[in-house]
């Protein structure tokens, strides 16, 4: 059975916007479907999402598949990171990913502290490639937080396909993102 693991962003939890939506469209399709509330959402740290994603799918194989919207798009490479040599999953959706910058976030120190552990701890992300044989990176064109310049190390480095949707802000459902068609094709494409 195809598995999928919906991994939320900073301050996120698993009945958030879009993903209750998509875990029932996948659901409908036979797919079994995780979306796992990861540990402190509101102060998100690598040594805490990382363990507890790598816990939580167990071993992963080719039926194996993601789903991460912003920090859970960078939650999942690190987690791909990690994994033995020898290990492929099915396929990558990112939703709102980003690697190179981050705009627009509040100035207090948590804030700083928490986007620089995630942009500035190194990752490999060949390593990454080499665990995902297919990707799609979906970007928005009036993202706040995460600018289209984020595309390219995951159009260039891990070959993701990219799609760009238009005025859809950072895909939350705290502005209205309760439905995401895209993501759900985007699955259906990568796990045929």
């Amino acid at each position: 059975m195809k598995r999928i693991f919906i991994i939320h962003g900073w301050d996120g939890f698993p009945e958030e916007g879009w993903f209750p939506w998509l875990k029932s469209e996948l659901e409908k399709r036979d797919f079994a479907v995780f979306v796992p509330q990861l540990p402190k959402a509101d102060e998100p740290r690598i040594n805490n999402w990382v363990p507890a994603l790598k816990e939580l799918v167990g071993t992963p194989d080719e039926q194996t598949f993601f789903v991460g919207h912003s920090m859970g798009c960078q939650t999942i490479a690190r987690y791909l990171e990690g994994l033995p040599e020898n290990i492929k999953v099915g396929g990558v959706i990112f939703v709102a990913g980003f690697f190179k910058k981050l705009t627009n976030l509040e100035g207090d120190d948590v804030t700083q502290s928490v986007a620089d552990e995630w942009l500035k701890t190194p990752i490999n992300l060949e390593k990454v490639k080499s665990h995902l044989d297919k990707s799609i990176a979906i970007f928005s064109d009036n993202d706040p937080y995460v600018s289209l310049d984020n595309q390219e190390e995951y159009q260039n480095i891990l070959g993701s396909k990219i799609v760009i949707e238009h005025e859809k802000g950072h895909f939350s459902g705290s502005t209205g993102t309760v439905e995401l068609p895209i993501a759900l094709d985007s699955i259906l494409e990568i796990s045929k």
